[in-house]
């Protein structure tokens, strides 16, 4: 049970740590000062949206999340959230290998062979499947995440813990619920697709509780650090860099590194979202399923897909709020029964 749990846990960790997370844009977009009520709300609401799409997973021994979408908002609606749930996933993996090639060019490897490269290590995951999924997320994940809380708190030790979000004002609370409404969409895509494989109920507790509370750690510490070099990350395009400047240069290649892994996790995550949506309708192994999605996107990683996201983004932040809404009521609203709430 605790091994699963575990396994569970990384795989939703690794989701969510993507790359924009891990660079510390969307933590700084949504939060900096006057957060601590909100972050400690994301993790608590992060926590109940984990359970009850696992659960709901686990009840229907789901393979792809279509069976969530119906219970939690009825096949009318859902129909539209499937639509934007492969919309995400496919622009979000492409802007992955994009991201990948660009930064691998760092190490002075042409943007191509990055993109390439990149796609490569996600087709070979999906030899193992789900298996290898989860693997990569349980071997990854945890490195992502020591090395990440790591640079914060020596960093914050550096300048002797001035915590001030928890004695300040607390007037951005309702960030937490765009927060996590815009992060609900790849969670419902990557947990509605391993119901099959949960065993126990126990694994939902421990991989609920476990991701909530580690993801909440972590988005306070990087909060809190962002604070402290504010009036430098208008300098900087990715504000982790802003705070890496107090480190040795080594380490700055350490954590370009890491951003690259978190690319690549997302990347991986993306395509394992779609695959598991389109394998009931396609016979055919996962991997070569993986290699035609990312030789369609390979192509499109040329485009700048800027102008695409900021139109889908905030489309997907409006109605995601709904979906989120729908997740949180449905402990409350369960008297109805599944057959009803299908049918509907």
């Amino acid at each position: 049970m605790w091994r699963n749990g575990l396994l569970w846990m990384f795989l939703i960790i690794g989701t969510m740590i993507g790359a924009g997370y891990a660079s510390g844009r969307e933590i700084w977009e949504f939060f900096g000062v006057e957060s601590g009520l909100a972050i400690l709300l994301f993790s608590v609401l992060f926590m109940i949206s984990c359970y009850v799409i696992m659960n709901i997973s686990h009840q229907f021994q789901s393979v792809h999340y279509l069976p969530v979408l119906h219970l939690l908002l009825g096949k009318r609606i859902s129909k539209l959230y499937d639509l934007m749930i492969i919309l995400y996933l496919f622009s979000t993996t492409v802007i992955m290998l994009a991201g990948g090639g660009a930064t691998l060019e760092v190490i002075h490897l042409p943007f191509w062979a990055g993109v390439i490269l990149i796609a490569f290590f996600v087709v070979i995951l999906f030899i193992w499947d789900v298996k290898g999924i989860t693997t990569i997320h349980a071997l990854i994940t945890p490195i992502l995440i020591i090395t990440l809380l790591g640079v914060l708190f020596a960093f914050q030790s550096l300048h002797g813990f001035p915590i001030k979000n928890i004695s300040d004002g607390q007037s951005n609370w309702p960030s937490a619920l765009t927060f996590t409404a815009l992060n609900i969409l790849p969670l419902v895509s990557v947990i509605g697709a391993v119901g099959q494989k949960i065993i126990h109920k126990g694994e939902i507790w421990i991989a609920s509780i476990g991701s909530g509370l580690i993801l909440g750690l972590v988005s306070f510490f990087y909060n809190e650090s962002l604070v402290e070099v504010a009036n430098e990350l208008v300098l900087y395009e990715i504000p982790l860099f802003a705070i890496m400047t107090h480190y040795p240069y080594y380490m700055v290649l350490v954590m370009s590194g890491l951003l690259t892994v978190a690319i690549y996790t997302t990347a991986a995550s993306g395509v394992f979202g779609l695959i598991s949506r389109i394998k009931e309708s396609v016979q055919s192994p996962s991997w070569l399923l993986a290699l035609f999605l990312v030789a369609v996107m390979a192509p499109l990683t040329m485009f700048g897909f800027s102008t695409l996201i900021s139109i889908l983004y905030p489309l997907y932040g409006v109605l995601n709020l709904y979906l989120l809404a729908s997740i949180l009521l449905y402990p409350i609203l369960n008297h109805r029964s599944i057959r009803d709430k299908i049918n509907h």
